[in-house]
């Protein structure tokens, strides 16, 4: 059977361009799908919303050829601040006792998402845009794919699909891939304010009843806010004025930077963990937020979606190397299996710093700020920690296999 191509992605945004960016030089024919127009895609306040790039992140992207069009964007996080709000507990990382050049970088969603889809435009890579996936249909030798395009259907093959297409993932759902949830009772409150001192370089993250909050550097003097709540505080902070939300704001902060002023405006979303029960189907692989919805707390989505997009396109391009067919499913079960690991511990390290930082009880309290202050004075505990928070431990491997490409 003659197909269309080798690869199909479902998915034109993060995920989806960067695997197809990963994959340039592999030899395989691919095509992008994207349900969305560029315009819209550029227009959404998604793109509003800051992404923290881990410096093992960094690494790949620099790996990709991707992070020399988008570092002048990025503001490198020189020093991490954590703190227990109403207790002594506290930890300090720091770039340069790390050895480093920064422990990690923000960027705007859109400031790293417009570049890459400019490189996916230069290195002239298909694309069905807008275009939106009707229906799926697989057999031993190929995936067919229906698509709708401005009212007209047609089809396309390939030996493997690729859903990279978020959270609300039409390629998951066509494939009848059940998730597990877990609703955290939590909302996050993203913005951006102003403050009257320089943030010099530094994130925090202050930990409080009733949930997180992260200030990340990112202007000279401005910085993201990702604020959880309980979903009924969260509601009334978002029906207060600015005024009020910015007291608040100042109230649970403290005045590290000086006195806070909003802006940009207030956006709200539920926290719920989802996971996938798998990843693959016949012929098909689900990655990043088509597979996995984290709490904030660390961080780590587009870190653990990005180590999906690496590993895939490192086996993916010694799978094309070998001759061998990418849509096997013996091939797709070892990469999914190969994933499991890094999931696994990614996932369960975020929801455990949930459990353990939104819970008062006292007892739990004094051990978890006990444990803050010892981690800041205990040199190869605090490494140790760095690295993980660098995402050095989970990254090496992949950026070394990859540099031999």
């Amino acid at each position: 059977m003659q197909l269309d191509y080798d690869l199909l992605i479902g998915g034109g945004g993060l995920a989806g361009n960067c695997l197809a960016l990963a994959l340039k030089n592999s030899g395989l024919n691919i095509a992008l799908i994207e349900a969305v127009s560029r315009q819209q895609l550029q227009q959404s306040t998604a793109g509003d919303r800051a992404l923290a790039l881990s410096a093992g992140t960094v690494m790949m992207l620099q790996n990709i050829g991707i992070w020399d069009e988008v570092k002048s964007k990025a503001t490198a996080i020189k020093k991490i601040h954590i703190s227990d709000r109403g207790h002594f507990g506290k930890m300090r990382l720091s770039a340069e006792k790390q050895g480093v050049e920064a422990l990690g970088y923000v960027i705007a969603a859109r400031d790293i998402e417009t570049p890459i889809a400019q490189l996916i435009e230069a290195e002239k890579i298909q694309q069905f845009c807008p275009a939106k996936i009707e229906t799926l249909k697989a057999d031993e030798s190929a995936i067919t794919v229906t698509l709708k395009q401005e009212n007209k259907n047609s089809q396309i093959s390939a030996q493997l699909l690729v859903g990279a297409d978020g959270g609300q993932s039409t390629i998951r759902g066509l494939l009848n891939i059940e998730q597990h949830k877990k609703t955290y009772q939590q909302t996050a409150l993203i913005t951006t304010i102003n403050s009257s001192l320089p943030h010099q370089n530094i994130a925090y993250e202050r930990f409080t009843a009733s949930g997180p909050l992260a200030l990340l550097p990112i202007a000279k003097n401005q910085s993201a806010v990702v604020w959880t709540r309980t979903s009924s505080e969260a509601n009334a902070l978002m029906s207060a004025s600015e005024k009020d939300f910015i007291a608040q704001l100042q109230h649970c902060f403290g005045y590290h930077l000086g006195e806070l002023t909003l802006a940009a405006k207030r956006i709200a979303f539920p926290l719920t963990l989802i996971r996938a029960k798998k990843m693959q189907a016949q012929r098909s692989v689900i990655i990043g937020n088509a597979a996995h919805q984290l709490h904030p707390v660390a961080g780590q989505g587009f870190n653990l979606g990005l180590r999906d997009v690496v590993q895939l396109a490192e086996m993916l391009t010694k799978q094309q190397q070998q001759k061998h067919d990418i849509g096997d499913a013996k091939f797709l079960d070892k990469y999914t299996q190969a994933r499991q690991k890094d999931h696994n511990k990614t996932i369960g390290f975020t929801d455990n710093v949930v459990k353990v930082f939104s819970n008062q009880w006292l007892p739990l309290a004094a051990i978890r700020n006990a444990s803050l202050t010892a981690l800041d004075h205990i040199p190869v505990a605090k490494n140790l920690l760095a690295s993980h928070a660098m995402g050095l431990a989970d990254y090496l491997p992949l950026v070394s296999n990859h540099s031999k490409r």
